[in-house]
C-alpha cells in the first residue's frame, strides 16, 4: 500500500527517496478504509488530515441552501484529498469529502506532514510541483467555466480525465463542469451523432 505513495513521491522529484525516508513515510502515513458514502470530512469540521488515495474514488462537494450538491473536486487513485483552506487556516470546512467507491487511503495529519517535510526534502519538492499543477488546473477550469460552451467543457474534461468518465456518474460530472445533467446528456448525445 505504501509503495504506491513512495512511487508517487519519487515520480515528482529529481532524486529518489532514501530507504530511511521511505521508512519514515511508512511509519507516518496510516492505512485507512472508507465505505462508499462514508465521510472523510464533513462541512463544519476543521480538516486536520490529508489523504493519498491508493484505491477507490472520492468527491469534494458543497450542498447549497436548496439541497443541491456542487462538486468541487473528483479524486481517484494517486490523487490527494483534503480541504487545503480549512487545513491551512484552521477554519471549519465549507465542504464535504466522502468516498464514492470503497476507498483505501493513506492518511497523515497536518502536524505529522509538517514534521516529515522538515526531514524529507523530497516531500517539499513534491508539494511544490503539486501546488504549481493545481494552480494551473484551477486557472484552466475557471477559464473554461467562464468562456467555454458546455460542449467544449465536456470535451476538455473527457480529454484530460478519461478515467473519471468511467468512474463517476453523469450527474457528478455535470456538477463538476457547472452544467445540468440534462445539458450533459444532450452534449454526449450530440457527440455520438
Amino acid at each position: 500500500m505504501h509503495q504506491q505513495l513512495i512511487n508517487y513521491i519519487n515520480d515528482h522529484n529529481h532524486s529518489p527517496l532514501t530507504s530511511d525516508e521511505e521508512e519514515l513515510i511508512r511509519a507516518e502515513f496510516k492505512p485507512t478504509k472508507l465505505r462508499k458514502r462514508q465521510y472523510f470530512l464533513q462541512e463544519g469540521q476543521v480538516c486536520k488530515n490529508t489523504s493519498f488515495i491508493v484505491k477507490g474514488a472520492m468527491r469534494q462537494y458543497k450542498v447549497d441552501d436548496k439541497g443541491v450538491e456542487h462538486i468541487m473536486h473528483l479524486y481517484i487513485e494517486n490523487y490527494w484529498a483534503t480541504d487545503r483552506e480549512s487545513s491551512l487556516m484552521l477554519t471549519p470546512s465549507r465542504y464535504n469529502i466522502d468516498a464514492w467507491e470503497e476507498t483505501e487511503l493513506l492518511v497523515i495529519s497536518r502536524a505529522e506532514m509538517l514534521n516529515l517535510m522538515s526531514k524529507i526534502p523530497a516531500l517539499v519538492e513534491m508539494i511544490r510541483v503539486m501546488d504549481e499543477r493545481n494552480a494551473i488546473a484551477n486557472q484552466r477550469r475557471l477559464n473554461s467555466t467562464m468562456g467555454n460552451s458546455a460542449e467544449k467543457r465536456y470535451q476538455e474534461f473527457a480529454d484530460n480525465h478519461p478515467k473519471f468518465i468511467q468512474r463517476f456518474p453523469q450527474h457528478l460530472i455535470a456538477s463538476f463542469l457547472g452544467i445540468t445533467k440534462e445539458t450533459l446528456s444532450r452534449v454526449k448525445n450530440q457527440g455520438m451523432k
